[in-house]
């Protein structure tokens, strides 16, 4: 599954590398209507992932983290649009200069291709690295905190419909469905597809990835 999951990322980013930047806009403000439209949805589904914590006895502050509220959920969407407003990197040239021979050689800003990213129980991180990747051009597999397994699988459905919606490939943004820390060493093999893999999780995680030998 997950080497499925790498090689339809891998393919979806060529297609994002060549979209426009007002086809990006517009998936993006798409995904912000969905995030909207879809509240209902999104909102049951982290109330599971709130009875689930509150049983596991999660401190406030997780609690207030892992918490969605529509004026929550509504912020995020706005901040969805407000990267429509970014400048697109894609094509930028960094530097440039004129040869011998009369050719020009620039250096340009291009898509990195596939981004992993390793996250905790913090919901509006999934729709902020979609986003973000989907500007850049860049397909994202994302592995959120198991305290987020239910709100993620609904924001990332609701990404997904919007990207289908704009002719965009679903895989372009996925997320692995199990929060199992081992599917972390996986993620650690497919160097050769993803081009970075960022962290945004607790000290022990991050020595756990550092100490695995998959990624030495």
């Amino acid at each position: 599954m997950l080497e499925q999951m790498g090689k339809a990322a891998r393919e979806a980013s060529w297609h994002l590398a060549q979209l426009s930047t007002e086809q990006k806009n517009q998936a993006l403000l798409v995904i912000a209507d969905l995030l909207e439209q879809q509240e209902a949805i999104i909102l049951a589904a982290n109330e599971k992932d709130m009875v689930a914590a509150r049983e596991s006895n999660i401190n406030a502050a997780m609690l207030d983290r892992l918490l969605l509220t529509s004026e929550r959920l509504k912020a995020i969407a706005d901040d969805v649009r407000q990267v429509c407003h970014l400048e697109d990197p894609v094509g930028q040239v960094i530097d440039g200069r004129l040869l011998d021979s009369g050719l020009r050689l620039e250096r340009r800003r291009v898509p990195l291709g596939v981004v992993g990213v390793i996250y905790e129980a913090r919901p509006n991180v999934t729709i902020d690295v979609a986003s973000l990747c989907l500007k850049t051009g860049n397909a994202a597999i994302l592995r959120g905190g198991k305290e987020t397994h239910h709100t993620n699988q609904a924001v990332v459905a609701v990404i997904q419909q919007a990207l289908e919606t704009c002719a965009i490939p679903a895989a372009a943004i996925q997320a692995i469905d199990k929060p199992d820390r081992e599917l972390v060493a996986k993620m650690l093999k497919w160097m050769s597809i993803l081009i970075c893999l960022f962290l945004e999780v607790v000290q022990d995680y991050i020595s756990y990835v550092v100490n695995n030998p998959l990624f030495l």
